[in-house]
């Protein structure tokens, strides 16, 4: 089965064909250096992560660069332009660099705890500068921007004209015109829709480079399509990033791209959904935000607990990348639960031998299992569905823990068959959705007493001392750990 993703710009399942044959381009736009990363930026950081993984696992050999906005970010809808770093620079009493490097080294460390592999390319805005004025002079050639007062503008009404503005994020450029008048103040623009390329730089603002125009920083569009272009060329495969970045940027970045290199930057547009909370997406603007180091401590009023990365990875492999999440402390706690117990499943079918009964296979069984590994594959080529893989694990789960207890015999599938559910196992839980086995400070200490009980109490059972023995194990289970009486007469326990 071929591959097939979700291309945003078609609105169509397309089967996957790489411009250069076993080769992968993937821009994704990276963080803002202006502050922590909270729950939501986690959700596309995670996805492209599985995705280059998945890639990888595929055969492709994948450059994915991943950049980090470090010169502003500045909007301009309904408001004068407002340079981020700047902005928090000033309230934090640090100069500018010192706070993007502060805050690059909190994303790197977050992505470190998430398992995220590393991004072939990483590359700063700041560091480009000399790129992004080179692509605005090519637009300025090309006759479809202005320079007024020192700043440059996109002159979107006369791109629209010959080609399909809004065709990505799906707005009609006529409404947006005549909604964008409205918002507006900036009267140097010839039109209120056009966005800047370059804007110059009041005698305030601290960050600034010098230009052709004058002295001023770069837009925040041209960023990405200027470091896109270096690393990937005028056109790569995968444009990755979440659904709020349709519009504006990645309509204005398809329509720079589009006038500087004479082509169409991304062959596939790949969007992710939200993370929300009752129904309202996650961001600063709804005073809703949950940073990650909240999310990893609990110290928030919205949480019940502290939750691991591994939790919330997991959380955000549960749904399909383009449908939205909607964040709760008790949706959370149910992903631990499941975590555990697919992990636990996941330790048993490695230590698993095929048996020496004289029992022959369950042929109806070895069907289902086959079925249910080689549906792995499948689901992913269908545009990464990474929940229905692990709904799959989930009934493959009783039949691992099935065999262990001596509730299926181990003959019961064939030892190919035991051996390609190892290694699908492996493959897709550690490989490719990036899961590792995570423990907490205190978990070595634990171990230590509950082996201690354990003892107690088979010493307790070994001299008929039946009261102690129940109370050890009434106890734990009141504070929510089961002990298990093994056939082998060992003994286990979990939480």
């Amino acid at each position: 089965m071929p591959l097939k993703v979700y291309n945003s710009y078609t609105r169509q399942k397309e089967v996957f064909h790489s411009i250069t044959p076993g080769h992968v381009g993937m821009y994704v736009c990276g963080p803002t250096v202006s502050g922590e990363s909270h729950l939501g930026h986690a959700r596309p950081y995670i996805t492209f992560d599985f995705i280059f993984r998945y890639l990888t696992y595929k055969g492709y050999k994948v450059r994915y660069v991943r950049n980090i906005t470090d010169a502003g970010h500045f909007e301009e809808e309904g408001k004068e332009a407002e340079d981020k770093v700047g902005k928090k620079a000033i309230l934090e009493k640090l100069e500018p660099m010192e706070l993007v490097q502060k805050y690059t080294n909190l994303f790197h460390w977050a992505m470190l705890q998430f398992n995220c592999v590393e991004p072939s390319i990483e590359p700063t805005a700041t560091g480009h500068i000399v790129e992004q004025i080179n692509m605005i002079e090519k637009i300025i050639t090309e006759g479809y921007a202005y320079e007024v007062n020192s700043s440059v503008y996109f002159d979107l009404k006369k791109y629209a004209a010959t080609h399909d503005y809004g065709k990505l994020s799906g707005r009609v450029m006529d409404e947006l015109l005549e909604t964008t008048r409205e918002l507006d103040g900036q009267q140097e623009k010839r039109d209120k829709a056009d966005f800047a390329l370059w804007k110059s730089a009041a005698p305030e603002h601290i960050m600034r480079w010098k230009s052709p125009w004058g002295e001023g920083f770069p837009g925040w569009h041209i960023e990405c399509s200027a470091m896109a272009t270096k690393y990937l060329g005028a056109e790569f495969d995968i444009h990755g990033g979440g659904m709020d970045l349709q519009f504006p940027h990645h309509e204005s970045e398809i329509a720079q791209s589009t006038i500087c290199n004479h082509h169409a930057p991304a062959k596939y547009w790949i969007h992710n959904n939200m993370i929300t909370i009752n129904g309202k997406k996650m961001g600063k603007s709804y005073n809703n935000v949950i940073k990650l180091t909240e999310m990893f401590s609990g110290n928030h009023p919205l949480l019940t607990q502290a939750f691991t990365p591994m939790t919330v990875r997991f959380f955000i492999l549960q749904s399909h990348y383009r449908s939205p999440v909607d964040f709760s402390s008790e949706a959370l706690q149910a992903s631990e639960k499941a975590l555990k117990r697919l992990w636990e499943a996941y330790e048993v079918l490695k230590k698993l031998q095929v048996g020496t009964s004289e029992k022959g296979t369950d042929v109806a069984l070895e069907t289902k299992v086959l079925q249910w590994i080689n549906e792995f594959d499948d689901f992913m080529d269908d545009d990464f569905s990474t929940a229905k893989i692990l709904a799959n694990m989930f009934e493959l789960a009783p039949v691992i823990n099935g065999i262990k207890d001596g509730h299926i015999p181990a003959n019961a599938i064939t030892a190919s068959t035991l051996v390609l559910l190892q290694q699908q196992f492996k493959i897709y839980l550690e490989d490719v959705f990036g899961l590792t086995q995570t423990t907490s400070g205190d978990d070595g200490a634990l171990q230590g007493v509950m082996q201690l009980l354990i003892d107690i109490r088979k010493e307790s059972k070994a001299k008929k001392d039946y009261a102690t023995s129940d109370k050890i194990r009434n106890q734990l289970t009141s504070l929510g750990i089961e002990l298990k009486d093994e056939k082998d007469g060992g003994m286990s326990w979990n939480r």
